[in-house]
């Protein structure tokens, strides 16, 4: 099917095809994306958009000895592709397949996992530092997206890089930048003529005999850089790259092999750090993807020939969409409501909200931290910011939320997306931490809806609450249940008992009370009465709801989509512990101490327990394990 694709199984097959025939081979790597993604589903309109760059790197460069480094790492599908894993790319993001990220165990050219951003320049950096003190020769290459380059770190590893002036390559993977075709060829070719050894050659002897001129050398020479720097920051977007330190080749068209190779080609016999500007087409040949690349940049499987995607089925409302239609609602009634995103307005479901009201909603870009500090500005000042941003992503402002939001008591309400377990995109992507790394900061409320209506309640309990508050709720579809049209503010610290009975209490929050109900029916079945409390905040915690069917069971089961160190499970024992209740006998349920791969979210659920049948079984093994008579050790 792919004359030239099936003979590469690794970077050494791809030097054996002539330059010539690169474009074809680009061409069948675009078919082989689009054919696969199109049944797996995958980040596809970026990958479609770095095919030339990823064949040219590794035509030019030496993986793994040099260092490829991937950011964000949903771009490096190709790279993938080129370096042995081709027959096994069909299961990439399914379970137990390859993952859809670079990842160091799964292969020696993935230098450096990155499931999120502005992190390859620093790794970048630390891999240049590393080769010089090996004296290797080796180089280090950081692929960054222009998203990334809004990352305050990405900033910060440029102006280190600048400063020790390692032999490190920083390639920009521009597919956003407006910049005139003619000031861009133009650009290109002095960039790649400023490249050239010849020129460099002569550059560097100029330099000596301007320096040996009596008396005025140095002058002329100071005036020589000064009107190079002008013309090249006329000619180029590059000033702010030369004034930290890089020597700036670009922009150049990301899309033409022949420039490419010449100039990585180039840039390898620079000294010192050096920024490549390549200017991509998100979504590349294939005119779905380039007419709507937010769309194809996170697909499911879709029909090749319509770009239209397929196996989807009308259903529950999302979680996400819930949320975003009640901070709409809200915010027509309050005009000091604020949304504030990373970067990820569809995401996030706040594409509405910035639709309705644009004056009121802020993409901060890749940058939690900013975000949290500057909603924390905004609530200084008297309005009710709403944070958006993914579980797992809002670990990087921890910082922010500690000084900045909760010493402050200042009133900013975290709504964490995607928290618990997410699915296809794996470890980097699960948010199983944020109730442990939030719980112990103080002032802080933390909250998880157990369905979707709950969902919208809490919102609003959120936004009035005048204190920070997180709230936690899963990705994907809620229950169906119907969604009130008044929104009500719940009792801060107030949990629900949704069933009684004798044998044992259920004490579960968020996504894993109905699965905790589902346990109670199957328990019922076999002679075991379950009380199950659908516990709504983890702080501050329910004391009278939980210690009472402490007492009245003796024994309680807690469950919860978050890793057990530091979870809801030991919130709960160590109230029971402060209140001297230590003969309740306590089973916690939850995320083990590992990372977690990815699969399907029910699939996930069953292996961990974290389902109906798997609540059911854990608690009946934990009643039978002492005997019945357990339960009467506190009553």
């Amino acid at each position: 099917m792919y004359k030239l694709l099936d003979t590469i199984n690794n970077p050494a097959d791809l030097k054996n095809i002539p330059r010539q025939e690169l474009p074809e081979l680009a061409a069948e790597i675009r078919r082989f994306l689009i054919e696969t993604v199109a049944q797996t589903g995958g980040h596809l309109a970026s990958n479609l958009g770095a095919v030339e760059l990823s064949i040219a790197l590794h035509y030019c460069f030496d993986s793994p000895a040099d260092k490829l480094i991937w950011d964000v790492g949903h771009q490096a599908y190709t790279h993938k592709i080129l370096t042995g894993r081709r027959d096994s790319f069909h299961t990439q993001r399914q379970y137990q397949g390859i993952s859809g990220f670079p990842k160091r165990s799964e292969s020696p050219h993935d230098a450096f996992g990155a499931g999120h951003s502005s992190t390859s320049i620093s790794a970048g950096l630390g891999m240049a530092a590393a080769q010089d003190l090996k004296e290797s020769g080796n180089r280090a290459i950081a692929v960054i997206g222009d998203g990334s380059l809004t990352g305050g770190m990405a900033y910060e590893a440029l102006n280190q890089a600048g400063h020790l002036k390692k032999n490190l390559i920083v390639v920009l993977n521009d597919n956003e930048m407006s910049i005139a075709k003619n000031v861009g060829a133009f650009s290109s070719f002095v960039s790649r003529k400023m490249t050239g050894s010849d020129f460099r050659k002569l550059k560097k002897e100029m330099q000596g005999l301007l320096e040996s001129i009596p008396a005025i050398g140095k002058d002329i020479l100071h005036f020589a850089r000064r009107a190079e720097n002008s013309l090249k920051g006329f000619l180029t977007p590059g000033m702010l790259f030369e004034a930290l330190g890089f020597d700036y080749v670009g922009p150049i068209p990301g899309h033409d092999l022949p420039q490419l190779l010449e100039v990585f080609e180039n840039v390898k016999g620079i000294e010192g750090p050096v920024l490549v500007h390549v200017m991509t087409t998100k979504g590349k040949g294939y005119q779905p993807a380039e007419e709507n690349p937010d769309v194809f940049h996170g697909v499911g499987p879709f029909d090749v020939a319509t770009g239209k995607t397929t196996g989807g089925k009308p259903g529950a409302a999302s979680y996400t969409g819930v949320f975003g239609a009640a901070l709409v609602k809200l915010a027509e009634e309050d005009e000091k409501i604020i949304a504030i995103t990373a970067a990820m307005p569809d995401g996030t479901g706040l594409t509405p909200f910035a639709k309705r009201f644009p004056e009121r909603f802020f993409d901060v870009g890749i940058a939690e931290q900013h975000g949290l500090t500057f909603a924390a500005g905004l609530a200084a000042d008297g309005f009710r910011p709403v944070a958006a941003i993914y579980s797992t992503f809002l670990q990087r402002a921890y910082d922010q939320i500690f000084h900045d939001v909760c010493l402050q008591k200042l009133p900013v309400t975290m709504a964490l997306d995607r928290a618990g377990l997410v699915g296809d995109d794996g470890p980097t992507h699960h948010g199983t931490f944020d109730l442990s790394y939030l719980r112990h900061l103080p002032e802080i409320t933390l909250m998880a809806p157990k369905d979707e209506n709950e969902l919208q309640h809490m919102l609003k309990t959120a936004i009035y609450a005048g204190r920070p508050v997180a709230l936690r709720y899963p990705r994907g579809a809620g229950y169906g249940i119907p969604l009130d049209q008044e929104l009500q503010a719940l009792e801060i610290g107030r949990g629900e008992l949704l069933s009684q009975g004798d044998d044992l209490a259920i004490v579960a929050i968020g996504a894993t009370v109905y699965p905790a109900l589902e346990a109670a029916k199957l328990l019922e079945a076999k002679g075991i009465r379950a009380t199950v409390v659908n516990a709504r905040f983890v702080k501050p915690l329910d004391r009278e709801l939980i210690l009472g069917v402490a007492r009245q069971t003796g024994c309680i089961i807690t469950v919860e989509e978050n890793a057990l160190q530091g979870g809801f499970g030991s919130a709960i024992l160590e109230l029971l512990a402060d209140e001297g209740m230590t003969g309740v006998r306590v089973k916690r349920i939850g995320i083990p101490d590992r990372y977690i791969e990815q699969g399907p979210q029910p699939r996930l659920r069953a292996n961990l327990g974290l389902d109906g049948t798997g609540i059911a079984a854990t608690a009946e093994a934990f009643l039978t394990a002492k005997g019945q008579s357990a339960l009467s050790l506190v009553k």
